[in-house]
C-alpha cells in the first residue's frame, strides 16, 4: 500500500537540484529536473552515501564521491562505478505541494 507524504513545495525546488526528504524512516533524494519533480532513494548503490548532495543534470544525478550516475526516472546507473539501481518512489503534486510515497 502507498501512502503519500507531503516533502517539499514545489516553489522551492530549483531546477536541476536535489534534496533530501524523509519519508516513513526512508532517506529520499528529491530532485526537479526537465519540469519533472522525482524521487530515489537518498543512498548511491556504490558507495552509501548521499545522492541529494550529488549534481542533478538532464534527468540524472551524480554521486559526488565516485562520479556514479543514476537515471532520476528508473533508478537505472549511467554511468560507473555503480551496477545496481537505486529505489525509484512515486511522486504526486497538488496545487504547490510535492508528495512522495514509500512502499510500506
Amino acid at each position: 500500500m502507498q501512502h503519500f507524504v507531503k516533502v517539499a513545495s514545489l516553489a522551492s525546488l530549483a531546477d536541476d537540484t536535489a534534496v533530501q526528504v524523509t519519508v516513513g524512516g526512508t532517506q529520499v533524494c528529491l530532485a526537479r529536473t526537465q519540469g519533472e519533480v522525482l524521487a530515489v532513494r537518498d543512498e548511491c548503490t556504490h558507495a552509501e552515501v548521499s545522492l541529494s548532495d550529488g549534481e542533478v543534470e538532464n534527468g540524472t544525478v551524480e554521486c559526488w564521491l565516485h562520479g556514479s550516475k543514476f537515471d532520476l526516472r528508473t533508478g537505472t546507473p549511467t554511468g560507473l562505478p555503480a551496477t545496481e539501481p537505486v529505489p525509484v518512489y512515486p511522486v504526486r503534486i497538488d496545487g504547490d505541494d510535492v508528495y512522495v510515497a514509500v512502499k510500506e
